[in-house]
Parts: structure tokens; sequence; C-alpha cells
């Protein structure tokens, strides 16, 4: 009979391994945030399955410096709770503390032709027993490398495989992409148009898949790059679009901005939709229609998750992507009815 791990006691009882953890370890000032039910249902099942923690296992997480390294490939430390990376970092903290852990900055990495690097003559991802991964675009090779290597580490944001599973915790934008186009079509658009890169990072390449499944492999892509957002709104109206996906908030703000400015009715004469709104926004007087990443919880979700990586080395639960939050906004409309 295969060994009964601490996946399994978690999967059992329908709590998280951080949790099983922490019941395990008796960690009093922890376990008294855990509703006590909680934690009766988890000491139900280890008594029922019969499970012993390995010991060998045990002495490792004794040794452990029990801090967590957070890495990151731009400058995030935020200024503001408006901040992109704010609910990100707040998520982290907030599971390193319920993990009893301590978090480590790596600032010292140097920028190689205008990026961060992990790896270099003087990094010390060692200290840490793992480490957190943030960034918009994070480099395959490095990736590749931290697998080679087996260090323990968590992504924030859906990777690619990089020499093997890439462990992330990111954000479903290709169903919340898809949701967005399938709710304009119910108000009875149909000419639809996606706005921005839409490939490279693969949050991109999601948010355009989900753009195709809406559009059922239709639409237009209209780039940014070189580009103003007057001469992207021009482009637009000419080819009588009647939706916009646009793919980064500050371009559909100055999207919405050019309407208002050359007197296009939004959503009258043109809808936009955001495909990542802010919960704080320095544009109160736009309300965009879109939907909203769920950064707090991919950055507490990635915690738990390089917890569970460095108890279980087996785990095979590596990616996950959390749903997304419809916002109303008023940049989403009926069609106007007269156009040709």
């Amino acid at each position: 009979m295969p060994r009964i791990t601490q996946r399994d006691i978690a999967r059992l009882a329908g709590v998280s391994q951080a949790v099983v953890s922490l019941v395990l370890n008796n960690r009093t000032d922890a376990t008294t945030r855990i509703a006590p039910e909680t934690r009766q249902r988890v000491l139900d099942v280890i008594r029922e399955t019969g499970y012993a923690a390995d010991p060998v296992a045990r002495r490792m997480v004794r040794q452990l410096n029990q801090i967590i390294g957070v890495f990151t490939y731009e400058s995030v430390f935020p200024s503001t709770s408006a901040d992109f990376y704010y609910p990100f970092l707040r998520g982290i903290e907030e599971c390193a503390e319920q993990l009893r852990c301590d978090l480590l900055l790596f600032t010292s990495a140097p920028v190689t032709d205008g990026r961060r690097k992990v790896f270099h003559e003087n990094n010390r991802l060692r200290i840490a027993d793992g480490c957190i991964l943030l960034g918009r675009d994070i480099p395959h090779d490095e990736l590749a490398r931290l697998n080679r290597e087996n260090y323990p580490f968590v992504a924030v944001g859906r990777r690619d495989d990089a020499g093997g599973p890439v462990p992330c915790v990111g954000a479903d934008y290709a169903a919340a992409t898809r949701k967005l186009v399938e709710r304009a079509r119910e108000l009875g658009h149909r000419e639809f148009a996606y706005v921005g890169a839409g490939e490279g990072a693969e949050s991109a390449d999601d948010r355009m898949s989900g753009f195709r499944a809406g559009t059922r492999g239709g639409g237009r892509h209209e780039r940014t790059a070189g580009r103003s957002a007057g001469e992207t709104l021009d482009a637009l109206l000419a080819a009588g679009v009647t939706t916009a996906v646009v793919e980064g908030y500050a371009d559909g703000v100055a999207l919405i901005r050019a309407a208002r400015e050359r007197g296009v009715d939004v959503p009258g004469d043109l809808s936009v939709v955001v495909t990542g709104v802010p919960a704080e926004s320095a544009d109160a007087d736009i309300a965009s229609t879109g939907f909203r990443i769920p950064r707090r919880e991919m950055g507490w979700q990635s915690v738990e998750l390089l917890a569970a990586l460095l108890e279980d080395r087996s785990t095979t639960t590596l990616k996950r992507l959390l749903p997304c939050h419809f916002v109303e906004g008023q940049t989403l409309g009926e069609p106007r009815r007269d156009r040709s």
C-alpha cells in the first residue's frame, strides 16, 4: 500500500497542505486562526488513515531556515495601494506570516541588458528555502535552470514548461476574456477588435486565446506598439468595430480619453472592455468595464504552493489558475442600432 502523504491528508480533509502542516506541527499561535472544526477534521483524517510523518522529512523540515525568497524581475516595491504589484506582495506577506516564515527580498541582482537576472556570480538563492518569482516576463532559460538545479520555486502568473513543468499560480485570463466577449455578444455586438500585443508573454497569449474563443475565430487585432491612442481609435472606427477588448489598463484608459476628446461616445459609439481593471485607480472618472485579476490571492497561493513543495516535492498540482472577477463599469453597452 503506498505511503499516505500530506497531500493525501489535505485532499481527504478538503483543506490546503499548508493547513495540514500547521496542524501537524502544532503551531499554537497559527492554529488559533484555523477554525476548530477544520483542525478536528484534519486530525480525524490523520487518525483514520494512520498517517505518520516520515522521520527523515521531519528532520529536513526542522533544518529549513523558514525563509522564503522573493525575486522581482522589475522594480515592484509599491508606493501606493493602487500599485499593480501591491496586492501580490500583500498576499505573499500574509501567507508567509501565517506559515511563520520570514521573507527575503533579493535586491542584489545586477541589471543586464535592461533586466534583472536570478543567476549571477553573487546570487544568494540558497539563503532561502525556496523563492517566489514575480514579473511580467520571466526568462525561459532561468526557469529551465531552476528546474535543472531542483531549486524550489513558484512563479506568480502562468508559465509554459521550461525543461519540465513550472510551478505557478496564475489568473485564468483565457476564460475571463472569453466571458467578456460573450457578454458583449449578448448585448448585440458582432464587430470586435483585440487591442494590444496579444502575444509574447503567457498572459497576453491567454487573453488572445480567450478573445478568439469568444469571437469564434473572428475579430480584428489592433497592435498598439508605436501608435498613439488616437491612431488606434481611428483604425477601430474605420473598421466598424463596436467593441474593443483592450489588453492593458493604461491603454484602455488612453483609448477612452482619446474618444472623449473627439466626441466619440463610450459606450454608445464604441464599447471598451479592459482585461485587467485595478482594484483602485487614479483615473477615478473612468469606470472601465472588464475583469479584476485576483492578485492578492495569487500572491497568497504562490506561497502556499511553495510550502507544499518544500513539504513534499512529489506534489502533482504544480499549476493553479484562479478565476478573475467581472467588473460592471460603464464602458460596455448595446451597440447603436443606426450603425451600418
